[in-house]
């Protein structure tokens, strides 16, 4: 079985800068982490054994500590400010990407353009672009757009971990609905995204069946899983090596091999180990098999 890494794949810079920023708050005293800092069961795993508290971001003034974490999805300029109001020392961890999505939104905004942003209603990135911006609509799928007010000027920005290629339709879609406004769109989808959609596009192509590693919550490792989907190739996604189970790999041939950006390099060794063991025993068990039908 041949197994193939992604040229890009796994953790991006913005959530290793997060790590680093609160391992040094962590060292500094106690602190609350203000939400996940990334959704990946592993990094929180970790941040628990160095005695971070978890918080909520919305519960302003309730953490037990006075140093507080924002995460790496960012937060409303309202809650930052709320939070340092209240008396806490705020450690920012947001991605520097994720600050340009809210710059743009806020642009457009002054521009007098209506907000809208693709992404994934509720999660914490898009609870974060909106929280400045109560007129701000969400829009994931193309049915969603009949929502819209009737306006004349639309500012459209996305989540940052939203595949372009749905990002472009979804805005197109816009623009065949709305021909007498304005469509203005500004490209918030990150680079490391378009980085990992690219190589995985070319992974699909060349092999049997993909893996994904990354955490079940996490959006950007479910856009790769739903990518996979999408191209015809079969797909498993796991969190951690333990997921993986050797039946999956029965008479595939060649295995692809991503992960999601908030996804640790130790995890992703270690199912690339626990793949190459299944490779491994499959050549073993099929050798015995040759060996039993020769001497019988």
């Amino acid at each position: 079985m041949k197994i193939t890494l992604a040229t890009h794949h796994g953790m991006c810079f913005g959530v290793r800068d997060a790590l680093r920023k609160t391992h040094d708050t962590a060292a500094a005293g106690p602190a609350t982490v203000l939400g996940q800092l990334v959704h990946n069961p592993v990094v929180q795993n970790h941040l628990d054994s160095l005695g971070l508290e978890r918080g909520h971001l919305e519960a302003v003034g309730s953490s037990h500590t006075e140093r507080v974490i924002i995460t790496a999805h960012g937060a409303a300029d309202r809650d930052r400010d709320a939070w340092r109001r209240a008396g806490h020392l705020v450690t920012d961890t947001t991605c520097p990407l994720v600050r340009k999505a809210h710059h743009a939104l806020a642009q457009l905004v002054a521009a007098g353009c209506q907000p809208v942003v693709i992404g994934q209603p509720g999660h914490v990135e898009v609870r974060g672009l909106c929280g400045d911006f109560p007129e701000a609509v969400v829009v994931e799928k193309p049915e969603d757009l009949e929502q819209l007010p009737p306006v004349d000027k639309f500012g459209v920005i996305s989540q940052t971990t939203q595949p372009l290629v749905k990002v472009l339709s979804l805005v197109q879609e816009l623009q065949r609905l709305r021909p007498d406004a304005e469509v203005i769109f500004r490209d918030t989808v990150c680079q490391p995204t378009k980085d990992r959609q690219t190589a995985l596009e070319a992974l699909c192509a060349a092999h049997e069946l993909v893996v994904v590693i990354g955490g079940r919550n996490s959006n950007n490792t479910r856009q790769l899983t739903e990518t996979v989907r999408s191209l015809g190739t079969a797909v498993r996604q796991v969190e951690t090596a333990d997921d993986l189970h050797a039946e999956w790999f029965r008479g595939i041939g060649s295995v692809g091999v991503t992960a999601g950006t908030s996804t640790l390099d130790e995890t992703i060794q270690a199912v690339m180990t626990r793949l190459k063991q299944i490779a491994a025993e499959a050549r073993t068990s099929r050798l015995s098999s040759i060996l039993t039908s020769v001497l019988s």
